[in-house]
């Protein structure tokens, strides 16, 4: 790639978002740093992720889709089962990322975090872990930003992709926070059961769901979605006993995956929050991208691909630019926020009707028409 000199950009977080981001911006030749608060990569990366076609089409453009279909699982189809592990229905799947991609792929989310980190690394952009940015200074031409090491840098844009508690959100005076939506989930990894081949969930018992998701030839995602807790009163070393008390309530393929859950450290326990900015993602020359933006319950798991479709378009509209004049970067980046917002904003909200309609106890909602809306609408491109 030509490296365009006169076009920097600086990626606050090495999350999903940020990572793609980067990766498509260097593709066009644009310089882009990229600077991420944890000295390790990887360290949040998490247990298993869901990714549907919407996100597999995203990573095509990334360059990773070969190798997330080597390296996970692509299973077209979903079971309902009821608690002692009955299969009650099976139906396939729209395929959200059009007919030639599957309709999912679960994958190890650290394997995921990886392929990424490795896009990001051969593509040259410049990293600095375990940095932050600490201070913004914007004029007419640009952004002068000071970082926690010290050290002061200039950029053309500036793209906050810091996740769910965003300082960059913060930072540019926009004043919208995460919202808890009553539910929590408890996530762990563990050995794929021979029989295991699609995902499966457990609508009530002594969760509101319970499930699991195949991830690679030998490996599972599960969890189990519960009202959530007050993470205070939680000892995290008894959280392999909590998830294995709640799997005792399901049978099935539970039987021996709840005997995988032994050790607390590789058991994550979170709450469900509601997230949307519903007005512009920028303040001049600083853009909010993905979590930072926006984030919901996983019940379509639809977080991944909302943040990765944030990357995709704004890359393309950067990319498209003839120059990053500050007026002609306001309506690149005044057109993101109106692409994205609708759609984003109907995944948000049926992500957390779902989950009220549990929280609640409504037995007749239109559970599956909710869900057929939203999916045919995610097949058309973002």
């Amino acid at each position: 790639m030509a490296d365009n000199p006169d076009r920097s950009v600086l990626v606050i977080g090495g999350g999903t978002s940020g990572n793609a981001l980067t990766v498509l911006l260097r593709r066009a030749g644009i310089a882009v740093d990229l600077v991420e608060a944890g000295p390790d990569w990887k360290a949040s990366a998490g247990a298993g992720i869901t990714l549907q076609g919407n996100a597999l089409r995203v990573l095509r453009e990334v360059g990773i889709l070969d190798a997330v279909e080597r390296d996970g699982y692509a299973a077209d189809g979903v079971a309902l089962l009821a608690p002692d592990g009955t299969v009650l229905h099976a139906h396939d799947e729209l395929r959200t990322g059009g007919d030639d991609l599957p309709s999912h792929i679960g994958m190890q989310r650290p394997r995921l975090q990886q392929l990424l980190i490795d896009q990001v690394r051969d593509s040259g952009a410049d990293v600095r872990l375990g940095t932050t940015a600490t201070a913004f200074r914007q004029d007419d031409e640009g952004v002068e930003v000071t970082f926690s090491d010290g050290t002061d840098r200039r950029y053309d844009l500036v793209a906050g992709a810091d996740g769910l508690g965003s300082t960059t959100r913060t930072m540019i005076g926009v004043t919208d926070i995460p919202e808890p939506t009553g539910m929590g989930i408890w996530r762990a990894p563990a050995p794929r059961p021979a029989g295991v081949t699609r995902t499966e969930m457990i609508y009530g018992g002594r969760c509101f769901i319970a499930g699991y998701c195949p991830t690679s030839e030998d490996t599972v995602y599960t969890y189990l979605v519960e009202r959530s807790r007050d993470r205070g009163s939680l000892d995290p070393d008894t959280y392999a006993d909590e998830m294995r008390s709640l799997a005792e309530a399901y049978g099935g393929a539970w039987t021996e995956l709840r005997s995988a859950f032994t050790d607390p450290k590789a058991v994550n326990y979170a709450c469900f929050d509601r997230h949307l900015v519903e007005g512009p993602w920028h303040r001049g020359r600083i853009v909010l991208v993905g979590d930072s933006a926006h984030a919901c319950p996983p019940t379509f798991a639809q977080g991944a691909a909302m943040s990765l479709e944030d990357a995709q378009v704004l890359a393309e509209l950067l990319t498209g630019l003839d120059g990053w004049d500050s007026v002609s970067l306001d309506r690149a980046l005044t057109a993101y926020h109106a692409r994205r917002l609708p759609r984003v904003r109907m995944v948000v909200d049926a992500s957390v009707q779902l989950g009220q309609w549990l929280l609640d106890g409504v037995r007749d909602a239109d559970v599956p028409g909710l869900m057929f809306r939203t999916m045919t609408a995610l097949r058309e491109l973002p």
